[in-house]
């Protein structure tokens, strides 16, 4: 298996320059990841940098948070689209889940998504601010809008992806709607755990790490 295509190789530090964003698409070139998940305003930069490599830029809307009005997320998402960006990953809004207004929830993410077409959209539900249950509610919601990746994590909480999160969100959405893990993703061997109970994309600052790894444990 090669793990580096499951990466998206995350950067959304607020301090991040554009040195460290030529950096880092140069390392996502040079290593063969999926994708680089960056902020919205170095699309563009990106989109120059990575123009002649199947690397492919997901950004995102309504960051870290998720409480922006929806109208906010989706001008973010088609103005992210327009500069270059392949795929979208916005925050669903807590606030309101944790109120019970799901059906303000499903919009938020219905709006976006019909917004972008068929652009992929992978909806964070921040796992480590629900209880089981709200996972699960949390991704039947992101299934029924349609979302293409339930995400576990924006890493901007007090804790990142988990196993027994990720197996909720399998056994809810099936094969109807694809996982991606991020948080706390740090090593081959954990990224390795996450696809093995089938997550299709792993979302990590550590990609450098984790693919050095697996040239030293295949050599």
């Amino acid at each position: 298996m090669n793990i580096n295509a499951y990466i998206d190789h995350t950067l959304l530090s607020a301090t991040a320059t554009e040195r460290d964003i030529i950096d880092h698409c140069n390392q996502a070139k040079k290593h063969k990841f999926y994708s680089v998940c960056i902020n919205s305003c170095y699309v563009p930069l990106a989109r120059q940098l990575l123009k002649d490599s199947k690397v492919k830029i997901s950004t995102v809307v309504g960051f870290p948070l998720g409480a922006n009005s929806t109208e906010s997320k989706v001008f973010e998402a088609k103005q992210a689209i327009n500069d270059g960006a392949d795929e979208i990953d916005m925050v669903m809004n807590l606030g309101v889940f944790k109120s019970k207004n799901y059906v303000e929830v499903f919009k938020d993410i219905k709006e976006v998504k019909t917004a972008i077409g068929r652009i992929p959209l992978k909806v964070i539900i921040e796992i480590s601010e629900l209880s089981k249950n709200g996972i699960v509610k949390a991704s039947e919601i992101c299934l029924d809008a349609r979302a293409d990746f339930v995400k576990t994590s924006t890493g901007f909480t007090k804790s990142g992806a988990t196993l027994t999160a990720v197996k909720i969100i399998r056994k809810t959405v099936r094969k109807n709607c694809k996982i991606k893990a991020s948080g706390g993703i740090g090593d081959y061997e954990t990224a390795r755990k996450y696809t093995d109970i089938g997550v299709e994309r792993i979302g990590t600052f550590s990609g450098v790490e984790i693919a050095s790894k697996k040239l030293f444990i295949q050599n």
